[in-house]
């Protein structure tokens, strides 16, 4: 998989086999490498190429006054953020550790959008400071950056964070529109769209606006008619000052990933055309459009690959035990019905199984009953020594750790394709030393 293939993205059974066919390359050459083996039990992997190519696709997809940056809290590795800087997307940070990752990585302030409820004195200071846009969260938040700002307008681009209160997808965690959300100024709330109106008209520097209808099971439509919403508020604030003084329209990530097939569904093609049938005034120029998609990017083009350390059956149940789990798949873990995953059975030197399906369960090593990546799950008969591999598991996942048990972070790969077609495997984490890990408890 070349760059020559950048524009490509899966549109047929050919392409998704060959996507399915490149992780078998991937994980065959992991284990003659050793990046899996009796010692590296676990580790993650990403197709960097396939990453390129769905950037492109998402560019290709909005026009140009369409400004794309990546919500680094799907992948927070200073690799995987390298990978989106060189592509050109800017980067959505949420903490201070998100911000310095990106500075750290290359981001240049203006290239950086910071979103985060609970921001501090010191961190509003420094995005001042740095001309860091960021969208304010409450009205208090915006009392605090009164004080600093010191009547200078500021460099950065700066706006409110609304909340449409349009309602809820099918995961409500990670829904961030409902009515009692904690994200943002709750549009609908008394009082509240008349005090939003009257810091835009006070405030000149207030130049965007922001919404985020949620991340994974919100629907297109829930997310349009949130956008709707808030593209209304802007236009009316605008008419309300006499001129176009909220000039950029945050309009968030969440695009849903399908996790039930190889198939890329919905695309950024889709979404684009529902934004443009619903809400034309995105495309028209009028405004800069921002947007913060993340598992969207990385999701599909990742994978996890486990060695199974022991089978058994209890209660008449096959059970193969492997070493990913809770540590580094924990919403698969403790949401298993929200956040199933896919998994292919390979054998110990990486071809994939195809035998008889038997319904097994699949454990992590985590001394919890709860730490299943599947239950009943029909697979191929899984072995001692074979390896899972969990699909689609490029965000979220093995960035964000979980240190139960103090199982060390996995290992990370970035694969690329040489000249020849070979895979070409580059460390972008090594695996945590049982020093490492045990620093980190303290």
């Amino acid at each position: 998989m070349s760059d020559s293939q950048l524009k490509a993205l899966p549109t047929s059974d050919e392409d998704i086999q060959g996507r399915i066919a490149f992780k078998g390359e991937i994980l065959r050459e992991a284990i003659r490498q050793g990046a899996l083996s009796d010692t590296q039990l676990v580790a993650g992997f990403i197709d960097v190429a396939s990453v390129r190519r769905t950037i492109a696709s998402l560019i290709d997809a909005f026009p140009a006054h369409f400004e794309h940056t990546f919500a680094a809290k799907a992948n927070a590795m200073s690799q995987s953020l390298a990978v989106i800087r060189k592509q050109g997307l800017g980067c959505e940070v949420a903490s201070a550790g998100e911000l310095r990752q990106a500075l750290d990585v290359g981001f240049t302030p203006e290239k950086i959008v910071y979103d985060e409820p609970a921001k501090t004195i010191d961190v509003l200071k420094f995005a001042l400071q740095s001309g860091i846009s960021f969208n304010i969260d409450n009205f208090q938040e915006l009392d605090r950056v009164l004080s600093l700002a010191n009547n200078i307008k500021p460099k950065s681009r700066i706006g409110f964070r609304i909340n449409p209160q349009v309602g809820s997808g099918r995961i409500g965690a990670m829904s961030t529109a409902t009515s009692t959300s904690k994200f943002g100024v709750a549009l609908k709330d008394a009082g509240n769209r008349e005090k939003l109106i009257n810091c835009y008209q006070t405030h000149s520097w207030l130049t965007s606006i922001h919404t985020h209808i949620g991340s994974q099971g919100c629907a297109i439509e829930l997310m349009v008619a949130g956008i709707r919403v808030v593209v209304d508020l802007a236009k009316e604030i605008n008419q309300a000052i006499g001129r176009q003084q909220i000039s950029v329209i945050d309009i968030g990530g969440g695009l849903p990933v399908n996790f039930d097939s190889e198939e890329i569904a919905p695309t950024f093609s889709d979404y684009a055309g529902a934004l443009r049938d619903s809400i034309p005034e995105l495309f028209s120029g009028e405004f800069t459009i921002k947007t913060e998609f993340g598992r969207s990017i990385y999701a599909k083009n990742g994978f996890i690959a486990t060695r199974v350390e022991y089978t058994k059956q209890s209660g008449g149940r096959p059970i193969a035990i492997t070493h990913a789990g809770a540590q580094t798949a924990t919403r698969t873990a403790f949401m298993p019905d929200l956040w199933a995953i896919r998994l292919s059975v390979f054998d110990s030197l990486g071809v994939e199984k195809r035998g008889t399906l038997v319904e097994q369960d699949v454990a992590g090593p985590c001394c919890f009953a709860g730490d299943m990546l599947a239950v009943n799950r029909p697979l191929p008969r899984i072995e001692p020594g074979d390896y899972v591999m969990l699909h689609d598991t490029g965000a979220y996942y093995f960035s964000n750790p979980f240190f139960y048990n103090n199982l060390p972070a996995i290992g990370v790969f970035g694969a690329t394709s040489n000249d020849t077609g070979g895979v070409v495997l580059d460390v972008w984490r090594k695996q945590q030393s049982l020093e490492d890990v045990l620093a980190v408890i303290g």
